[in-house]
């Protein structure tokens, strides 16, 4: 029945396998991960019930592009910072590590060459770069591959919750989690009479003033705004401790005088929905009420994030703004404020970039000496990150909302862990069984080559933050099985922009590193 109903199959295992993911001993559980035990399961015991290969060519390509448009601006910002060029050498020493490991199982225990390179794609869960050497060696590596494949995605989980476990590292919520308020009395003597504009190099970072009272009244507060001696400014930070610094500069705080009194300002949330407004930068906007209306911050999913000028839209955004309620009707229009924005997006902008991206996947590339070589469905992640660097282009806005960039995402995640590992049941079982533990017990060592060294460098050499350190290793691993667990770990937005940085330079990495093996050979 499993084998007539392949639909019905793969979405079976999606459902056993999130049920074995919530399963907890001591606090480790697979989570997205077990879906592709699950399907290696069933996969052995209904060979034939795996459906078309495409359906997880369509999943991976969902999560790539969901990614990618996300994360494409804190990609290029990482490339361009020395953390980031950091990250992206511990992730080359592992994979280059654990490439040579593989191929130094060649000459030690005289296994195949098709075998090892199998080894090294499947250790780092690479298809980009199990295809070329398919290629040109034919089914070899893809024994490998399905032995080592497995300990790619489990053996990176593992280890993680070991660190976390040892080390129990403190995991701080980082800027944007949160937007606290602050009323502060002018007392300063310095500052009287000067622009608001003025006060930014002497207040901590990240500190903002929206409105102040003057004469009884309140009033939204421009960067040209010239203060006055017992002006009571509204004072905005994502952490409570920049707002008490601020007020030990500026003067005394004064809880209840701005917020006690809404005849001249109050409070409105509004939906970020009409398409004309999305992709546009605050700064850039014309807000209703005659200068009477500021923007306070804007909600993005779960985090509030400062309302900078060069902040650029997305549906479904949460826009906060301090405006008087004659315009409230009027900036509820300018904004859209429809819920149905939170789950909206342009059906052509992801057409146009995600059929680029396939295009540029399926180009080849010829390097002196090595050959020609495709990028794969890395190709459709290289543009997303472009595309969501760019955030929008003549008009046609390229970002997807928080709640409907997830469902993509995770879609298209277990439909792929589904699909491959229904696959590569079979071949898994029959290798197994052919080679005993030799062949697994090379996959383990492999891996380890490639995460311990991204471990032992982040955490103990440089010793960077623990969530920013689980990014790296799900981003030098490269499956989104290992990401979704990392966030698991560390529940902030550090793992996901760490696999942004990450994923695609050591994607192309693992591509090179199979053909230059290949023509030495």
């Amino acid at each position: 029945m499993l084998e007539q109903q392949p639909l019905m199959a793969l979405f079976l295992t999606i459902a056993v396998g999130y049920i074995v993911g919530e399963l907890s001993i001591k606090g480790f559980s697979l989570g997205v991960g077990a879906v592709l035990f699950v399907a290696l399961a069933l996969g052995w015991f209904a060979p034939k019930a795996a459906p078309a290969p495409i359906v997880g060519t369509l999943g991976l390509s969902l999560f790539l592009y969901a990614v990618g448009i996300q994360y494409g601006r804190q990609f290029f910002l990482g490339l361009t910072s020395a953390a980031g060029l950091k990250a992206n050498l511990m992730a080359l020493a592992g994979v280059l590590l654990s490439g040579a490991v593989s191929l130094l199982f060649v000459r030690t225990a005289g296994i195949d060459p098709g075998h090892a390179l199998g080894l090294f794609a499947g250790s780092g869960t690479s298809t980009a770069a199990l295809q070329p050497a398919v290629a040109r060696l034919g089914d070899d590596p893809t024994v490998g591959y399905s032995v080592s494949y497995p300990f790619g995605v489990a053996g990176p989980i593992l280890l993680l919750y070991l660190a976390f476990v040892i080390l129990k590292p403190r995991i701080e919520a980082h800027a944007g989690s949160g937007m606290e308020f602050l009323e502060i009395t002018l007392l300063n003597s310095q500052f009287v009479g000067r622009r608001l504009s003025d006060l930014a190099v002497t207040l901590p970072a990240q500190v903002r003033i929206v409105a102040l009272r003057r004469n009884h009244h309140n009033q939204p507060a421009p960067p040209d705004t010239v203060i006055a001696e017992k002006d009571v400014l509204l004072a905005v930070s994502p952490t409570r401790a920049a707002l008490d610094q601020a007020s030990g500069i500026l003067g005394d705080a004064a809880p209840g005088r701005i917020t006690g009194d809404r005849r001249d300002l109050d409070y409105l949330r509004v939906f970020a929905s009409r398409p004309g407004l999305v992709g546009r930068m605050l700064g850039d906007l014309d807000l209703p009420g005659a200068g009477n209306s500021t923007v306070v911050h804007v909600r993005r999913g779960d985090a509030d994030l400062e309302a900078r000028p060069d902040l650029v839209l997305e549906f479904g955004d949460r826009v906060g703004l301090l405006a008087h309620r004659d315009n409230f009707v009027e900036l509820r229009k300018f904004f859209g404020d429809s819920i149905k924005g939170t789950a909206e997006f342009s059906y052509i902008s992801i057409g146009l970039g995600m059929a680029l991206g396939f295009l540029v996947g399926a180009i080849a590339i010829s390097l002196p000496g090595i050959g020609r070589i495709v990028l794969g469905l890395a190709g459709v992640l290289i543009v997303a990150l472009i595309l969501g660097s760019l955030r929008r282009t003549a008009g046609l806005n390229w970002t997807v909302p928080i709640s409907a960039n997830l469902v993509l995402r995770n879609l298209g995640l277990t439909l792929f862990l589904a699909q491959v590992g229904m696959a590569s049941g079979p071949r898994f079982a029959a290798t197994v069984t052919e080679t005993g533990f030799l062949m697994l017990g090379m996959g383990v060592v492999v891996l380890a080559a490639l995460v311990l060294p991204v471990l032992v460098l982040g955490l103990f050499v440089f010793r960077m933050p623990f969530d920013d350190v689980v990014g790296i290793v799900a981003g030098a691993t490269g499956n989104p099985a290992i990401l979704a667990y990392a966030n698991r770990l560390a529940p902030t937005d550090r793992p996901d922009v760490g696999y942004a940085m990450i994923f695609p330079a050591m994607t192309i990495v693992k591509v090179l590193f199979v053909n230059i093996v290949l023509t030495l050979l």
